[in-house]
């Protein structure tokens, strides 16, 4: 008679002590952020929260802005998907839109904060660009790539200066502590500035 297993079949792999800490420590991080904003996010709180200690708190991360941007880039990872609308404009419409509803909600307002502390830190800078920014941005320049190969725009408008004219309204009204664009601002922005591109290079 064959022996009989003790382990289920549909029984995944053990998660290892490391990676449980490590989630005990992100789960408590972004409790304590949308409880009370970046400021309530301390590494006394987060010990106390997570039950890690604080020595092993800093044997996966620098600092607790480290922490606060991993746990951030975590969540955010799984609403990063791409519009695709069938053209360039409608892309860019629906992508600044996105943005700027993101920063007006109260997860955007946490990470506003980040993005000023971040400013001051440069580990945890380099933390939010490697962890956050630089997927944020490859994703950006796939709409652009995708706008190229559909011949809407040109090959020859920098991308980079092209995003640039697109999103800095979003992040001016953030800094600025304006009104969040509307749907409207949002669609009269990307038709300016990519007529204003095609005109500046007919």
């Amino acid at each position: 008679m064959p022996a009989v297993s003790t382990i289920s079949p549909a029984a995944g792999p053990v998660p290892s002590r490391s990676s449980r800490t490590r989630r005990a420590v992100l789960d408590a991080t972004a409790v304590l952020m949308a409880e009370g904003g970046l400021a309530a996010a301390t590494i006394d709180a987060i010990r106390d929260r997570s039950g890690v200690s604080k020595t092993t708190i800093y044997k996966h991360w620098p600092n607790r802005l480290c922490v606060a941007v991993d746990a951030f880039a975590e969540r955010l990872a799984t609403d990063a998907s791409l519009p695709d609308t069938g053209t360039a404009r409608g892309d860019f419409r629906e992508q600044i839109r996105r943005v700027s509803a993101f920063y007006a909600s109260p997860v955007g307002s946490v990470f506003a904060q980040l993005l000023a502390s971040a400013t001051q830190d440069p580990v945890a800078s380099q933390w939010l660009q490697a962890r956050f920014l630089d997927s944020r941005q490859r994703g950006i320049r796939e709409l652009w790539d995708r706008a190229v190969s559909r011949g809407e725009v040109r090959k020859g408008i920098d991308p980079d200066l092209a995003m640039d004219l697109i999103f800095a309204p979003v992040m001016w009204r953030l800094v600025s502590g304006r009104r969040p664009l509307t749907e409207d601002d949002a669609d009269t922005i990307v038709s300016s500035v990519l007529d204003g591109l095609r005109a500046a290079t007919d």
